[in-house]
């Protein structure tokens, strides 16, 4: 299957029409369409579902659908890959891709990133955010340099660094809830209330275990995948939000506090990449600023 089918491909699906997609990439609609059915015919499925002579706008299959996603997943990964090659001299440049998940420990990372930026200025930084899962995922992809999770992972998989901060599992709630008058929030004290959690923790057993109750018992009133989300269900009356300490501004004149859990849960986190991965350059340069950081005394 070569690149430039797969492009050809993308552009009919973002199209919808082979007859646009001809247009728009400078081909014939005949020789667009040979290209597409041969690729049918080397994969052995059928891709896209015609319009009829009176319409014709194309859709896709499920496999269609399927390829899709794999070729934007190719297609990124081969432009990655050739500005890596296009500037492997002696100058650092480039991007660094990073997934994380909500934490106080992507500051460690900013801190590191802005050290490579004061030295090296034509290194840019992307983080995206997501779950562990999606962060592992990309990871094993190769649509992302780095992970930062708040799990540990299979080390004949990865490397990982662990990052010096622990995060404190609480409940976000209204300043005028009852449970705000607590100091710390016991599992006895939300078993009957209307709960807020993550998507991750909804099918994980972390809370569960703390709270010594399966989750299907509870009052889940939503979950969140992203906190800020969470924390306007929670200012709006929705329930209590269970979520990590520092994610969401509760100072000043904040509608909304953060209370700990007792007994005490927190988390590690880690930096993580793929075993025997080849770093660019301003990969690399950004991994020796993250353990230069790690190595320093906590007062510098």
């Amino acid at each position: 299957m070569e690149l430039r089918v797969l492009q050809y491909f993308l552009a009919v699906a973002g199209e919808q029409s082979i007859s646009g997609a001809a247009k728009s990439l400078h081909l014939s609609q005949p020789t667009l369409s040979t290209q597409l059915r041969a690729m049918e015919e080397e994969l052995g499925k059928q891709l896209l579902i015609r319009g009829t002579p009176g319409s014709r706008k194309v859709t896709l299959t499920e496999e269609g659908r399927i390829l899709r996603k794999r070729a934007e997943e190719i297609l990124s990964l081969v432009r990655r890959t050739e500005d890596e090659i296009a500037l492997s001299s002696q100058v650092i440049a480039g991007d660094v891709y990073i997934g994380a998940g909500e934490t106080d420990g992507v500051r460690l990372l900013t801190q590191a990133a802005r050290q490579v930026q004061a030295e090296h200025p034509h290194v840019h930084f992307h983080i995206s955010s997501g779950d562990g899962k999606d962060v592992l995922e990309d990871l094993d992809k190769g649509l992302i340099d780095f992970g930062l999770l708040l799990q540990t992972v299979d080390i004949s998989k990865y490397e990982l660094l662990a990052i010096p901060v622990k995060e404190t599992w609480g409940v976000l709630m209204r300043r005028d809830a009852p449970l705000a008058e607590k100091e710390a929030i016991s599992p006895e004290d939300l078993r009957e209330e209307p709960l807020i959690i993550s998507r991750q923790e909804a099918s994980g057993t972390l809370l569960s275990a703390w709270i010594q109750r399966d989750l299907s018992a509870l009052n889940i009133a939503a979950t969140y995948s992203l906190l800020y989300n969470g924390s306007l269900m929670v200012e709006e009356g929705m329930g209590y939000a269970l979520c990590l300490d520092k994610i969401i501004n509760t100072s000043g004149d904040s509608p909304l506090c953060f209370r700990p859990l007792v007994p005490a849960l927190e988390l590690g986190v880690y930096l993580v990449w793929k075993k025997y991965q080849v770093f660019s350059k301003a990969a690399e340069t950004f991994l020796r600023a993250v353990e230069d950081r790690l190595e320093r005394s906590p007062e510098e």
